[in-house]
């Protein structure tokens, strides 16, 4: 029998067992019993590390491979500090950003004009910045990932217009996996989910064209992460 004739096989077993209807697993919940445990997913996914200095590496690591420039810096100058050499590097004119404590003391230390998205905004003029300031709602070391929402990133577009996007992070939002990220969301949210969850794994990338990686093709080029 061919790979194809197998692979037809299972699906036609498969289709042999009706699926539950939407809505089945309330009207007739399953026994405890026949529950996936807990968090059992953990056993099979990549390993994280105990502390947090193993987490941070492991973000580091990942956010190299990814295409992501990711500081960590002990101080909010230093902060400042990698915020002004992005600016005179690339010769930001403007930037997007919205209303936060980081994002706030961000705009400030550049000195720059700033399209603010918790505001009524020209969409052009967005997309216009040179860069999209934002904060977040975690960093997860397994996948170097950001999580972002449209309340702790300033609505969905500011993430995504202009060509560098800039995060703004706490060393405590580090997370160790995407199962603590759901977790988070669902502790933080789960009376009133936002419209927009994304999970930013490096800059936009596509490797459709001749299988040539090319970044920024549906987003941001260039991604930033700054922690402290």
């Amino acid at each position: 029998m061919s790979e194809k004739d197998q692979i037809l096989a299972r699906v036609r077993e498969a289709l042999t067992s009706p699926a539950p209807h939407p809505g089945d697993a309330h009207t007739n919940p399953q026994p405890a019993s026949a529950l996936p445990p807990s968090n059992n997913s953990r056993q099979w996914l990549p390993a994280v590390g105990e502390t947090f200095q193993d987490r941070l590496e492991l973000f580091q690591k990942n956010a190299a491979s990814l295409k992501a420039d990711f500081y960590l810096v002990e101080r909010w100058e230093e902060a400042s500090g990698v915020l002004g050499k992005l600016r005179d590097q690339e010769g930001w004119q403007c930037v997007g950003a919205h209303k936060g404590d980081l994002t706030d003391a961000a705009c400030a230390a550049l000195g720059l004009p700033v399209c603010r998205t918790d505001h009524p905004y020209d969409v052009a003029a967005l997309e216009s910045c040179d860069a999209g300031i934002t904060e977040c709602d975690a960093l997860v070391a397994q996948t170097g990932s950001v999580l972002v929402t449209s309340r702790s990133a300033g609505g969905r577009a500011l993430s995504v217009l202009p060509p560098h996007h800039v995060v703004l992070a706490r060393r405590e939002q580090l997370l160790p996996d995407l199962l603590a990220a759901f977790e988070l969301l669902k502790r933080k949210y789960s009376d009133n989910y936002p419209s927009f969850i994304s999970f930013i794994t490096g800059p936009s990338r596509t490797g459709d064209i001749e299988r040539v990686l090319v970044l920024g093709a549906h987003g941001p080029k260039k991604l930033s992460i700054i922690c402290f």
